[in-house]
């Protein structure tokens, strides 16, 4: 038994050392810094990184990203940032060079050189993105999903590319190709293929030195599943111990999933929106278009709650569909980056 431990390790350091990126064979992976860390990130990678809008995104190493200067990059994660923060400023600095997102709404930069032709992009539904890289992490080449059906998603023609001719015209350099279907029992599926990656870029509230990881609240979002399906994972936190100081029923990610860990700084946690409580109901409405037209869709959405239901909102509209659920209706209301148990808007200090 012994024996086959040793030829199975020695076969994968053999495999590693082939690889275009080799993980340090040292035990240490703790990196003095950020940029230390990222350092051999090169032209042309495939980076994961974690985040939801601006929720538990590695922002230093993202920052040392952006000084190392690498370019070409194709950059895996929900959204892109906001012009000037997260992956925002890898966008500022042209250094990405393809997208696959599934929100990119916060982000003028990232629509202004999509539009003309200066960036590739890859929308994805975002339930099929977690799935996409779980599944990277786990070894499953691809999966079906009923998500997409019958939309240019899995029809192909989706424009990734616009053709750069600075003249403002919108033809198609790059096409979505069309996805294979499948059918189970009376339900058409998508067939989806896994995502990895050669770099993983993640965020945690708490890690110790062997890279046993604790997220705090929603900021776990997409951070496991892309620190498990790259070649190499490399993870900040805001607070590094020793080994034994998380308990073993509070690591979100055990260590084996993480090959690097960095102490990060000041953290600059911003709100993508602020909305704060008018002290009226009319305040947390939402103030809607001149014609009511936002109102009455939010109404019309309002009506296919059910007692007993969750549901989920998503940004915007969804959300002001809370405000007409039914006297005695009981609905939980989950949040778009998974936080149970929403209550009402937050009151100014």
């Amino acid at each position: 038994m012994i024996m086959f431990h040793r030829k199975l390790l020695s076969a994968n350091i053999s495999v590693l050392s082939r690889s275009k990126h080799t993980i340090a064979k040292s035990s240490n992976k703790v990196f003095a810094s950020p940029a230390a860390a990222v350092a051999d990130i090169s032209d042309g990678d495939t980076l994961l990184v974690g985040g939801f809008g601006l929720c538990g995104i590695p922002q230093f190493l993202i920052e040392a990203v952006k000084e190392a200067g690498p370019r070409n990059l194709t950059c895996v994660s929900n959204n892109a940032g906001v012009d000037d923060f997260g992956l925002g400023k890898l966008l500022q600095t042209n250094q990405v060079k393809r997208m696959v997102s599934s929100y990119v709404g916060e982000n003028k930069n990232f629509e202004k050189q999509y539009l003309s032709g200066q960036l590739e992009v890859e929308l994805t539904p975002q339930g099929t993105l977690a799935e996409k890289l779980r599944a990277g992490g786990a070894g499953i080449p691809a999966f079906f999903t009923s998500t997409a059906f019958g939309t240019v998603i899995q029809q192909g023609g989706f424009p990734i590319k616009y053709k750069a001719d600075g003249k403002g015209g919108m033809e198609v350099e790059i096409a979505s190709k069309p996805r294979e279907t499948r059918k189970f029992g009376d339900r058409t599926y998508v067939m989806e293929e896994a995502i990895r990656g050669d770099f993983a870029l993640i965020k945690a509230w708490k890690g110790d030195t062997n890279g046993n990881l604790m997220f705090r609240a929603t900021a776990r979002n997409f951070n496991p599943d892309c620190a498990k399906a790259a070649k190499i994972a490399i993870a900040e936190v805001e607070e590094l111990v020793q080994p034994g100081e998380l308990k073993p029923d509070e690591i979100h990610l055990p260590g084996i999933y993480v090959h690097r860990i960095v102490q990060g700084g000041k953290y600059d946690k911003r709100i993508e929106k602020l909305t704060l409580s008018t002290g009226s109901d009319e305040g947390s409405r939402g103030k809607g278009g001149g014609d009511g037209s936002r109102d009455r869709i939010v109404r019309r959405a309002a009506k296919e709650f059910r007692d007993g239901m969750y549901v989920n909102l998503g940004i915007g509209v969804p959300t002001l569909a809370s405000n007409y659920i039914p006297a005695g209706m009981r609905v939980e209301l989950q949040s778009e980056n998974g936080l149970l148990g929403m209550g009402p808007v937050s009151e100014p200090l």
